[in-house]
Formats: structure tokens, C-alpha cells, sequence
């Protein structure tokens, strides 16, 4: 396993980052009106996402990261209802509703798992831990 050096180093966050790269990708091809309607919201939504995992680990106390994380976690599944708000008015393709559901899912999976670990005990060490998963 690879030390973690800075937030960067989480698998988490680089699910976060795919998740903000590929809605910044989509909102482009959303029309003029939707400038400063949903555009502006699931952009906002989707930085948040990494910018609280980034907040968080700056944070060096376990409970406050986990808090980060969790509005993180919030936050992509913000992005997931802006997604299917744009679906619904015929704003976003199926095709960009259906991808934008794995990135969330896999980003709060990994989310969850980062969680998990930060609320062990200092005292338990994690067993079989990685950080593409979490705990065992």
C-alpha cells in the first residue's frame, strides 16, 4: 500500500475529481438559459464534492475530516439530482444520467469506506484495509 502524502493520494477523491470532470464536461453542452439555473448548481455541487474531501483532510483531526467527508458525500449525491432534474426536462441524455449514477455510486462507496476508517479507534490499527474499499 502507498502512503498518503496529501489529499490527492485518496481513492476517494480521485472518484470525486472523475465525478466533477465529467459533470463540468456535460453542463457544456447544456443550453444558454441554463447558464446560472442548473448549470451553475451542479457545477457548484460537483467542486464541492472534492473540495471537502480536500478541506477535510487539511483539517488533522479525525472527526472533523469525517464531517467533510460526509457533506462530500452530500454533495455527489447533489450532483446525482441535478443529473436526473436535467433528465427530467430533457435537459441531459439517459446515456450522461446513467454514467453520472456509477461515478456517484462509486465515489460515495469509496467515501463510505474512507469514513470507516477514520472512525476506527487510534488504538485498532485496520486489518485487511485498502483504500479502494475500506474495511473488510
Amino acid at each position: 500500500m502507498n502512503e498518503l502524502r496529501t489529499f490527492e493520494d485518496l481513492e476517494c477523491w480521485k472518484a470525486c475529481r472523475e465525478l466533477r470532470i465529467f459533470a463540468a464536461k456535460v453542463c457544456k453542452g447544456l443550453p444558454k438559459e441554463e447558464e446560472y439555473r442548473l448549470k451553475d448548481q451542479i457545477l457548484r455541487s460537483a467542486r464541492s464534492t472534492t473540495a471537502n474531501i480536500a478541506e477535510g483532510y487539511g483539517r488533522f483531526h479525525y472527526q472533523e475530516n469525517i464531517q467533510y467527508c460526509r457533506h462530500a458525500r452530500g454533495s455527489a449525491y447533489e450532483v446525482w439530482d441535478h443529473f436526473i432534474t436535467g433528465a427530467d426536462e430533457n435537459l441531459i441524455a439517459e446515456a450522461a444520467l446513467s454514467e453520472c449514477q456509477i461515478l456517484v455510486e462509486k465515489s460515495v462507496q469509496l467515501l463510505n469506506g474512507y469514513i470507516r476508517y477514520l472512525s476506527l479507534p487510534p488504538s485498532l490499527p485496520p486489518t485487511n484495509f485498502t483504500w479502494k474499499g475500506g474495511p473488510s
